[in-house]
């Protein structure tokens, strides 16, 4: 019988470690993770029923202009000329074209939304409308894909109820807010969100829930008002103190 060289069974032996590593280096999916995106798992995962995606037209704008709903809003946010803003969710662009008006040729809109036909439906409407001063952007559920220290407002209107990942989304959304100046008045963005007070399965979010959220990651609400006659509530958060890691957040339990 003829003994192979040691060499083969080096090489023999090598070969049979190395197609063990992807086994070894596989990260078992917890059942908690399970069916989240990937991006979004080094998060704590909602701790609260999601609302289904719903049509991106939430009320007639006919009947929104009638209650003065955009008009008010945008007062309550202090919007101003010039100012550059974000619409989260902009469906068929109800808030993005006011916004574009009120914030005016100084200004800038990016309006976002994770539906492909919804931006493609919205990118038509501002070419016709002549937008000049919108962009626009597809975004993903866990992340707004926003540019860094770029907005004075980020609006969430009507929609907060259906963001599935609220840690990882608030977290990758807070940079996109312009940094605080230097003098004793802060000047840094903000986010402004209306949304209605019912359960998340009835397309609303209750107002104790949305404030734990935000503050789990870092922000503080300065504002809040029930305008019914709006369709809703509005509140106002900035950020307070540092960024949280993703393992330094406790997530909010169930609240009603």
């Amino acid at each position: 019988m003829i003994t192979p060289p040691r060499s083969i069974f080096s090489l023999m032996a090598i070969t049979a470690l190395v197609a063990t590593l992807p086994l070894a280096g596989c990260k078992k999916v917890s059942d908690e993770d399970a069916g989240r995106v990937e991006t979004a798992r080094a998060y704590p995962p909602a701790s609260r029923p999601v609302a289904e995606l719903s049509g991106n037209e939430w009320s007639t704008e006919t009947v929104r202009d009638d209650r003065r709903e955009a008009e008010e809003i945008m007062k309550a946010a202090m919007l101003e000329p010039g100012m550059t803003v974000a619409d989260i969710g902009a469906g068929e662009g109800y808030y993005t074209v006011r916004l574009a008006e009120k914030v005016g040729p100084k200004g800038r809109v990016l309006a976002q939304d994770i539906d492909k036909g919804a931006i493609e439906r919205l990118a038509d409407r501002v070419a016709r409308e002549s937008l000049d001063n919108v962009s626009i952007k597809l975004g993903a559920p866990d992340d707004p894909r926003l540019p860094e220290n770029s907005f004075d407002r980020i609006f969430l209107v009507h929609m907060y109820h259906e963001v599935s990942e609220p840690y990882a989304f608030l977290s990758r959304l807070r940079p996109a807010l312009r940094k605080d100046g230097d003098d004793d008045g802060y000047d840094g963005g903000e986010v402004i969100v209306v949304d209605v007070d019912r359960p998340f399965t009835e397309h609303g979010t209750p107002p104790r829930q949305l404030f734990c959220e935000f503050e789990a990651v870092g922000y503080q609400l300065t504002g809040f008002m029930q305008r019914p006659e709006l369709g809703g509530y509005f509140a106002r958060f900035r950020p307070a103190g540092r960024a949280l890691l993703p393992d330094e957040i406790e997530p909010c339990g169930l609240l009603e």
